[in-house]
């Protein structure tokens, strides 16, 4: 028998047996396609989030972008503080957006929040005419808070869709959409700084792409399946017997704050996250100037080898994600094994790699471009490591953990770019880098190392905290299709 049946004529046939089994080999049902809307959401969110690193090399130098657009005198350390602002308001919103998703759904709060953020987006080239850099800084905060609650809202949606057979598989192609978002701003943002439509058009089509795909999720995406207009009884009861929700019943819980807090497990999740934001956003926003800089590439081959890495990142995900499947089908490692192993290969590999990183002269090219695809790539594993642990360790409250853990590893993204701007002095002298490459080795090594010792993937006794409200999900008016098996 399905668990939780209650053998009416909606869930079961005749004969009782339950048609969730029809959903659990199903190619594309709804939840794989709120997975596709969330891969597309984090594909504009990291478009808007990465669109400045590219562009601020256009807007700072006469020979990168084409005569008529407006070029501006910042000098290293300004434009270090214009790319860390966003994260100013992005940590702000991280724990308040996995309580608002939990508390009322993240349907409305990822709409709410990539909507603003893409007009804001739209903004920038206006502002940074009229008020220069300050205003432009002021912008960026603002679309950091807004796109705050991003992560915490997809954990929250991905701990209401998928099923725990699918969960890390579907973790990994959701999340690869912010390495997609990257590859194709950075790839193509050089491209748009140098044709006639200059750099302020790559502002402008990060923040259209913004405001269609608002309209998709607007139209398509449900918070959870029993409030998704047409999803069919099948698949329906296969995702929510699953997850264990009984009656269509949703139990919201008390948040135990104490006992994540004091939590040695989430401690290691926390500080593993952290050295993963770290390395990862040092490389994505200083990238360009470092190739620009020490490499002495032109913008256009900039911004094609800067996106180079991602690309690597995002093919690798899936890659990772087949490995990660194909072992754990076959029984050949355990859970903790699995997410350990593959968070090493998203830290280690890249802390050895970064290393001769650093030698690589004007002259190298080819290596210094094989080190960061290398380097970058191999970062994906971690999709399938600390990136799913959150919901490893506590289901209930997946959202929130995130936007805690997200909110400190965030506080590092602002970081990073400042102790560049301070170690670099002179964004020529390839010696400065090489400190930036070996900090970032250490810190990578220390965060790994830790989680490999203490982390832990069974959930904790406080996932199961008392219950402060249930509701009916089924309160607001819900069509459901049933693909044959009408009453």
């Amino acid at each position: 028998m399905f668990p939780f049946c209650c053998r009416c004529s909606r869930c079961c046939r005749n004969d009782y047996e339950p048609i969730g089994n029809e959903a659990q080999g199903q190619v594309f049902g709804v939840r794989h396609l709120q997975c596709l809307l969330l891969f597309c959401a984090l594909t504009v969110a990291y478009a808007m989030r990465v669109n400045l690193s590219v562009a601020i090399v256009a807007m700072t130098d006469r020979n990168a972008t084409r005569p008529g657009f407006e070029v501006y005198d910042w000098d290293e350390k300004t434009k270090s503080l214009i790319l860390s602002s966003f994260f100013w308001g992005y940590i702000v919103t991280q724990i308040p957006g996995g309580q608002l998703a939990q508390r009322f759904g993240a349907k409305f709060l990822l709409l709410a929040g990539l909507s603003i953020c893409s007009v804001l987006t739209l903004l920038i080239p206006a502002c940074a005419s009229i008020g220069g850099w300050k205003l432009v800084v002021a912008v960026r905060i603002l679309e950091g808070l807004c796109q705050g609650v991003t992560f915490p809202s997809a954990h929250t949606m991905i701990s209401k869709w998928a099923t725990p057979e699918e969960r890390g598989r579907l973790s990994a192609y959701v999340y690869s959409g912010s390495q997609f978002g990257t590859v194709v701003m950075l790839g193509s943002s050089g491209l748009i700084a140098s044709s006639p439509l200059g750099w302020p058009s790559i502002f402008y089509i990060s923040g259209i792409a913004g405001s269609i795909w608002a309209l998709a999720w607007a139209l398509l995406a449900a918070s959870t399946p029993s409030r998704h207009r047409t999803i069919t009884a099948a698949e329906r009861v296969y995702i929510e017997s699953s997850l264990g929700h009984v009656n269509e019943t949703v139990q919201r819980r008390v948040t135990p704050w104490l006992s994540i807090m004091t939590s040695f497990p989430f401690f290691c999740l926390l500080i593993v996250h952290c050295a993963h934001n770290w390395g990862f956003w040092t490389l994505l926003t200083e990238m360009p100037t470092y190739m620009n800089s020490v490499l002495d590439m032109d913008i256009k081959k900039n911004a094609l080898l800067s996106a180079l890495p991602y690309l690597a990142m995002f093919i690798s995900t899936f890659l990772f994600s087949g490995l990660a499947d194909f072992l754990a089908r076959n029984h050949y490692i355990t859970l903790s094994t699995s997410r350990k192993l593959f968070n090493t290969i998203g830290h280690w590999i890249p802390m050895v790699v970064l290393l001769p990183l650093g030698y690589i002269n004007r002259d190298q090219h080819e290596t210094a471009v094989f080190l960061l695809i290398l380097a970058v790539g191999m970062t994906s594993a971690t999709y399938i490591g600390f990136h799913v642990n959150h919901i490893d360790l506590a289901p209930n409250h997946a959202g929130t953990l995130m936007g805690i853990t997200n909110c400190a590893a965030n506080v590092m993204s602002i970081i990073a770019p400042l102790t560049v701007g301070i170690i670099v002095y002179d964004e020529t002298n390839p010696a400065l880098w090489r400190t930036v490459f070996f900090l970032m080795s250490a810190i990578y090594f220390f965060g790994n190392l830790l989680f490999i010792v203490f982390g832990k993937t069974e959930p904790q006794p406080w996932n199961i905290s008392p219950v402060y409200e249930s509701i009916n999900a089924t309160a607001e008016p819900v069509r459901v299709i049933d693909a044959g098996h009408q009453d």
